[in-house]
């Protein structure tokens, strides 16, 4: 029996629509708009795509949405200026960094000059540590999207295994950081795999939940599936003009209980939740009784 679909383009609509309604309460309780600035740096195709999805997503719930487009050969002293003026723009709220940056700019650097309180994306180490300790003042978008289908799709997770394929700073770290915290859609026992982890296909089969994070096309095949897990894919690539997942979707469909599909997963999602965590950054710059 082949796998439910896991419509993260539904569940993700209905956010947005829900932070439409909230939006426009907080906009009419304190003449505040919430305000995401973009900041993006060269011409990669993916990356404008990403961008335009944003700044189009923002005007649908009743934010403003600027995006600061810098040539390739942007340095670092100006890439830093721009990101300090943004920090001092009480109109600006969520400050979002576009990666992948030029090799000439040092990225761990730009994304640690973003004011916390602005820090959208939840990469600034104030706001990790805030998370390990389960006490976070954003979560990042992906992980935050992945919890978020896990809730509406009633998948359990107290006490499941987890297998996380991927050890990025983006999505793999905090998605297992988050599952393995007490609470709701969390308590689960969490295993995050990468590049080096010996006898993968072994571990992964042992996953009641898997997501899959590590940036190769179809790289989990039916054979690294437990029958009946669900399977979450957060790959985007393109391949021959297609977008595929780090999934083998047809043949891991065929095995799973529950799937994501590419496109239509776990993207949309990651958008929805930016922009409410855009919301929440308007929130505690307007109303400091709530930071």
């Amino acid at each position: 029996m082949a796998a439910a679909i896991i419509d993260g383009k539904a569940v993700a609509e209905r956010r947005r629509t829900a932070l439409a309604e909230q939006t426009a309460a907080f906009t009419r309780e304190t003449q505040v708009v919430p305000h995401l600035a973009a900041v993006l740096v060269g011409d990669d195709p993916a990356s404008g795509v990403y961008v335009k999805s944003k700044h189009a997503a923002c005007e649908k719930a009743g934010m403003k949405s600027t995006v600061h487009r810098l040539p390739g050969a942007t340095t670092q002293a100006e890439l830093m200026t721009l990101v300090q003026q943004l920090n001092a723009d009480s109109l600006v709220h969520g400050i979002l960094v576009q990666l992948p940056l030029p090799a000439q700019v040092d990225t761990q650097a730009i994304l640690d000059a973003v004011d916390p309180l602005k820090d959208v994306d939840a990469f600034h180490p104030e706001n990790v540590g805030l998370l390990v300790q389960g006490r976070p003042r954003f979560l990042p978008c992906t992980p935050h999207g992945i919890q978020v289908l896990l809730r509406e799709y009633a998948v359990p997770t107290a006490g499941a295994h987890v297998v996380v394929v991927g050890r990025s700073e983006i999505v793999g770290k905090p998605i297992g950081m988050m599952l393995v915290q007490k609470g709701a859609t969390a308590d689960a026992t969490v295993t995050i795999c990468h590049s080096r982890t010996r006898e993968l296909a072994s571990i992964t089969r042992q996953a009641d939940i898997l997501i899959a994070a590590i940036g190769k096309p179809e790289f989990i095949t039916a054979e690294m599936v437990q029958p009946g897990a669900t399977v979450i894919d957060v790959g985007i690539n393109r391949v021959d003009g297609k977008l595929v997942g780090d999934v083998a979707f047809g043949p891991v469909s065929a095995i799973a209980g529950r799937i994501t599909p590419v496109p239509g997963g776990v993207g949309p999602m990651t958008i929805a939740m930016l922009l409410e965590n855009t919301l929440t950054a308007a929130r505690l710059q307007t109303i400091p009784a709530n930071r």
